[in-house]
């Protein structure tokens, strides 16, 4: 009697956890359609070919979708498996990978960059003060993006059909042929020493270490330094320290390290395709990733800043998130948009005016966005195929990330 009504009892609470799993599940559902129906709607304006968005927090990603297409041409849906290119948001993985050098005793955030590059970085306005790691990963080591960033480091992939490409992005942006390319190392060199054959306008008037001046270059030289202090390619130390222990198993910097059958085309405008092409300054805004992968290495870095990340020790995420600058290294400080990084910040991680902490993107057929908002855990990605231009692309932009913003908790909530 006692076996039977012990059985009674432990099928009815099965049965009621049942049943809440099954309410959880279909509340979580009726959420995500209703959010898939309100971005759906803004992407009907046909404003942008294909994207893909996320929700995340600490533990898991609790939404993920594409819309639109990675290829018009060829129909082929952007799914939350495209991967693509995601321009300067790249530049967080930099910060990641400088403090990991750090941890591993190959370098330290406060040596001066000479101590680990085979030619010299001077700025000639002030030749004898020595700009640090520290200053390239916060923007304020006089580094500038002269006019041979644009016209020197975009260069064809090789090998592909070009009928109907746009070989000329503006009035700036050329896609050299990929014959032509040379290394980092020795665009680096052509721009920044003093007999570098593109060494114009390369340094401010600024002294290093005074004032934050948005940086392409110098993230790259970060980059390099890393490499020249580990003794690995930028590529291989991001594949062991980050990609790996992350299972970002669809990523990587390099045509050739990813499942290519899955690159998005990409977009100059929702008509005009672009062709395939790469960085040889790749580290400051050429990782190549899907939404998944993504959101796992977001989900990863707010763990990091909640002090339990698994990539980093706490110490090194303590660094990457202390804010490295105030008023008076800014001439014009972004205080208006709360999503721009331009703010404050980190070891290349930006700070929005709000405290929201993440970074921006835009490239040729590529604009991104990557937020997480510490107060309520919560962070969201956006990573699009096409590229706008006007305030009805702007507004349909930031309105697909306020959609996001309007069912976060509610997405959250429903995984309780």
């Amino acid at each position: 009697m006692k076996r039977i009504l012990f059985f009674t009892i432990l099928s009815s609470v099965f049965f009621s956890c049942q049943s809440a799993k099954i309410g959880s599940d279909s509340k979580d559902k009726s959420i995500k359609d209703s959010l898939n129906a309100a971005i759906s709607n803004i992407y009907q304006q046909e404003l942008f070919n294909g994207f893909a968005v996320s929700v995340v927090d600490d533990q898991s990603v609790l939404y993920q979708k594409g819309f639109g297409f990675s290829d018009v041409k060829e129909k082929n849906p952007y799914t939350d498996q495209t991967i693509q290119n995601i321009a300067s948001v790249s530049k967080t993985f930099v910060g990641i990978t400088v403090l990991k050098a750090q941890e591993l005793g190959k370098l330290n955030l406060n040596d001066p960059v000479n101590k680990y590059l085979p030619f010299k970085v001077v700025n000639p306005h002030f030749p004898k003060t020595e700009i640090t790691i520290r200053q390239l990963t916060s923007h304020t080591s006089s580094i500038l993006d002269n006019e041979f960033y644009l016209s020197k480091t975009y260069y064809l992939k090789p090998d592909q059909n070009l009928a109907g490409a746009k070989l000329n992005f503006d009035d700036e942006q050329v896609f050299n042929p990929s014959e032509s390319a040379i290394s980092m190392a020795d665009y680096l060199e052509n721009v920044l020493t003093e007999n570098g054959k593109w060494n114009k306008e390369s340094f401010s008037s600024s002294q290093p270490g005074s004032m934050y001046e948005y940086s392409n270059v110098g993230t790259t030289l970060a980059a390099y330094i890393v490499e020249r202090a580990t003794g690995q390619s930028f590529s291989d130390f991001t594949k062991q320290y980050i990609l790996k222990p992350l299972k970002m198993n669809h990523s990587g910097w390099k045509f050739k390290e990813v499942d290519f059958s899955k690159f998005s085309r990409l977009y100059e405008n929702p008509t005009t395709v672009l062709p395939y092409y790469y960085s040889i300054t790749y580290p400051d805004g050429g990782f190549i990733t899907n939404i998944h992968d993504l959101s796992l290495y977001l989900s990863e870095l707010m763990k990091g800043y909640n002090g339990k990340g698994t990539i980093l020790t706490k110490e090194s995420y303590k660094q990457y998130f202390t804010p490295q600058l105030s008023a008076s290294n800014f001439t014009e400080r972004n205080d208006k948009n709360p999503y721009s990084e331009s703010y404050n910040t980190g070891i290349f991680i930006g700070f929005g005016y709000t405290g929201y902490i993440g970074h921006t993107g835009g490239d040729p057929g590529v604009m991104s966005m990557m937020f997480f908002d510490p107060e309520n855990n919560l962070g969201r990605i956006m990573i699009f195929n096409t590229n706008f231009s006007d305030k009805k692309g702007n507004d349909a932009f930031y309105g697909i990330w306020n959609v996001l913003e309007k069912y976060q908790m509610r997405l959250k909530e429903s995984k309780r």
